[in-house]
């Protein structure tokens, strides 16, 4: 198949997203597809594109691994003239594939904005239809649906710019204050108090207007992949120090990732149960990925769904599908095929 595989973008994750780009390329040229990386936003700004998916070229060969920090998005915009999300020749390129492997992650990529552009476009691509990837990443929807769906999830309230509650009818400390359209725990702090609350939220504002304030779930953390509605194998993870941040997540060793989680039959079962319903109450197909805390008495609670896990060396999705005996590459070609299978419908 010709397939492009999308990903930078202009969002907080462009560099996970350039990374899992990355991975996803190498192993379908190795599955034997004819394929071509793109970076959303800058585009392929040569003008004959009639034969990119023949050329002799390296795409992914300027990638570099990701940094502790989250990337400088203003210097990356003036890098590229023009307007507009989409790069040079992008949508073309786009349209002259088989399938779009949708390694975006964040804003304008996981939000539902490409998706929708592409089904206007008739473009077939990977992952979740622009409802359910719009409505999973805004985590206020998402508490919402949970709730009314009787998917526990931390009590919370929505804190919008200049509209502020009473600070004594805020939940009780420790708290959780996160972006409620950011990922990769971007944009998420943990307070104990009335001043790091009003601190945390002025950061917050520096991503967006409208802000999550939920109870700190003290426990264990997990996260469950879910395939067209079938949850694998729980994977749980132990930072080393902190929480689950931006720095966790994507540098090597600095956290403990135990798959299988080791729970009882029971918890297993419900806590997969839980996935399944986050998956089915967020309008979600083909795949995503669904968080989980586990207090100390052994109640859970849904945080959020990914609706394009992360595929880097240290991604939580693939260590689950290889519990199940399915390595990358195989992983990369089920997502293809169950993402084909809704314009076979």
């Amino acid at each position: 198949m010709k397939i492009v595989v999308l990903a930078g973008g202009t969002s907080t994750e462009r560099d996970v997203s350039l990374v899992t780009g990355k991975m996803v390329y190498r192993a379908l040229k190795e599955n034997g597809h004819q394929v071509v990386l793109l970076d959303a936003f800058m585009g392929y700004p040569e003008s004959d594109c009639e034969n990119v998916f023949d050329a002799d070229r390296e795409w992914d060969k300027e990638i570099a691994m990701i940094g502790a920090e989250n990337p400088d998005l203003e210097s990356i915009k003036q890098k590229r003239p023009g307007k507009g999300f989409f790069g040079p020749n992008v949508l073309s390129i786009c349209q002259m594939s088989d399938i779009v492997f949708m390694a975006l992650h964040g804003a304008n990529g996981e939000d539902g904005k490409v998706q929708a552009t592409f089904d206007l476009f008739e473009i077939k691509y990977t992952g979740c239809n622009p409802l359910g990837a719009a409505v999973s990443m805004d985590k206020s929807i998402s508490k919402q649906l949970f709730r009314e769906q009787k998917v526990p999830t931390p009590a919370g309230i929505i804190v919008k710019k200049g509209q502020e509650p009473a600070e004594d009818s805020l939940p009780a400390f420790p708290l959780v204050v996160k972006v409620s359209n950011g990922g990769s725990s971007v944009g998420v702090y943990m307070v104990k108090t009335i001043e790091e609350y009003r601190e945390s939220l002025a950061m917050a504002y520096k991503y967006n207007d409208e802000v999550i304030v939920e109870q700190y779930i003290s426990g264990r953390e997990f996260s469950v992949g879910v395939i067209e509605g079938k949850a694998l194998p729980i994977i749980e993870i132990a930072p080393k120090s902190g929480f689950y941040d931006y720095k966790n997540k994507y540098q090597a060793g600095s956290t403990v990732e135990t798959c299988p989680a080791e729970l009882s039959d029971a918890q297993t079962k419900q806590m997969q149960d839980y996935a399944e319903k986050a998956y089915e109450a967020l309008h979600i197909d083909s795949y995503a990925r669904i968080d989980v805390m586990m207090d100390q008495a052994g109640n859970m609670f849904v945080l959020e769904a990914n609706t394009l896990p992360g595929m880097t060396p240290t991604s939580l999705l693939p260590q689950e599908a290889a519990a199940v005996g399915v390595n990358f590459n195989q992983l990369c070609e089920q997502l293809i095929q169950v993402s084909l299978r809704k314009w076979e419908a």
